[in-house]
């Protein structure tokens, strides 16, 4: 622990972006080896994205505001992942546009159709991949979702221990 406590703001967002970096490139690679991202999990993806970004102009600044704009985005990424998480889980409700949570008897016939033509791919409250698909362990019943959530906590708080060593 102290190790981490020593690392200066430059590492520290190195650290952060590294992270949203490895998240990203992640998803993308899930994404090429066949599981397509629901609505939810592209949410996810802005805010890493623009955490990268912050993390670059926080390195070329030494800027404290873009610590702070970084530890948002990562903190934002992490609660949207919360909140995939739990839609995941059926805890609550997901966006009816991605999940099965959708009124149908109200809907009109035009409006029924339309919602059938609109219809995304990939059902935000469906778990297309776990880590005990790997690791057959029930205990490691982890999703994309949880790893987000998780590991953009983290991310949030590499940034926010930045913020604290920038001058």
């Amino acid at each position: 622990m102290n190790m981490i406590r020593n690392l200066t703001f430059t590492k520290l967002v190195i650290l952060a972006t590294a992270g949203s970096i490895f998240v990203l490139g992640g998803a993308f690679i899930f994404q090429a080896l066949g599981y397509a991202p629901c609505k939810l999990c592209l949410w996810q993806r802005w805010p890493h994205a623009a955490a990268i970004v912050f993390g670059g102009a926080a390195l070329a600044s030494q800027k404290r505001i873009l610590a702070w704009l970084g530890a948002a985005s990562a903190a934002t990424t992490s609660a949207t992942g919360v909140y995939h998480s739990g839609v995941e889980r059926a805890l609550w409700e997901g966006p009816t546009t991605c999940s099965g949570s959708s009124n149908i008897g109200s809907m009109s016939a035009d409006d029924l159709l339309n919602s059938i033509m609109t219809a995304p791919l990939v059902r935000c409250d469906e778990i297309p991949w776990r880590v005990s698909d790997m690791i057959p362990l029930e205990i490691l019943d982890i999703t994309m979702a949880n790893l987000n959530a998780l590991g953009s906590a983290v991310f949030a708080i590499l940034w926010i221990m930045a913020v604290r060593k920038a001058d």
